[in-house]
């Protein structure tokens, strides 16, 4: 498992430039958010190059990867090269994932009462080591995930100032998940 109680900001970058300055940032695990396959070795060389980048966890949004396949083969593919984890909102990728030796968030949108059943249901069945709830401002929400699993939760979406943060963090979120950058540092 990784640590995120010392720094519980995660870096979502969405675009090249983005993922270079969460290499620069203090975050100790980065979402890549909109990765291609064309250049996904080379993000991961220039990770893993910096002084602190083996210690830079990387996990791989499949869902929106460009170029890899949403199966075994893909899930194979990111643990050969070196990837830490993946996201996504399919069980059956999560499930597939661990076996395969990654690590796993699975992302829930929690938009009535309904996701949330699914929700428990989905995490019973596939066993991520993490779920991240979206959008990460509704606390009541965050609060009942964080009371009724043992499975850190973090929380996505929306983030977008340092009240946000700690409104989450003070709902049991164990971390959050931002493409605001300024965040990044904070």
């Amino acid at each position: 498992m990784i640590n995120i109680e010392d720094f519980p900001i995660i870096a979502a970058a969405r675009h090249s430039e983005d993922f270079l300055e969460a290499l620069r940032s203090p975050c100790d695990i980065i979402f890549w958010l909109s990765p291609s396959i064309m250049t996904l070795k080379s993000d991961l060389a220039k990770a893993r190059a910096l002084p602190n980048g083996d210690d830079k966890k990387i996990f791989v949004h499949i869902d929106m990867a460009d170029g890899i396949g949403k199966d075994s083969a893909g899930l194979e593919y990111l643990a050969y090269l070196g990837v830490d984890g993946i996201i996504s909102t399919r069980g059956n990728l999560i499930k597939a994932a661990r076996e395969k030796g990654l690590m796993t968030v699975q992302r829930f949108f929690i938009l009535d009462s309904r996701s949330i059943s699914t929700a428990f249901e989905s995490i019973k069945s596939a066993h991520p080591d993490m779920i991240e709830i979206m959008p990460g401002l509704m606390t009541r929400q965050i609060t009942y995930f964080a009371d009724s699993t043992d499975i850190p939760v973090i929380a996505g979406g929306l983030i977008e100032t340092k009240d946000d943060v700690i409104s989450a963090l003070s709902a049991g979120a164990s971390a959050i998940s931002t493409s605001k950058v300024e965040l990044w540092f904070e």
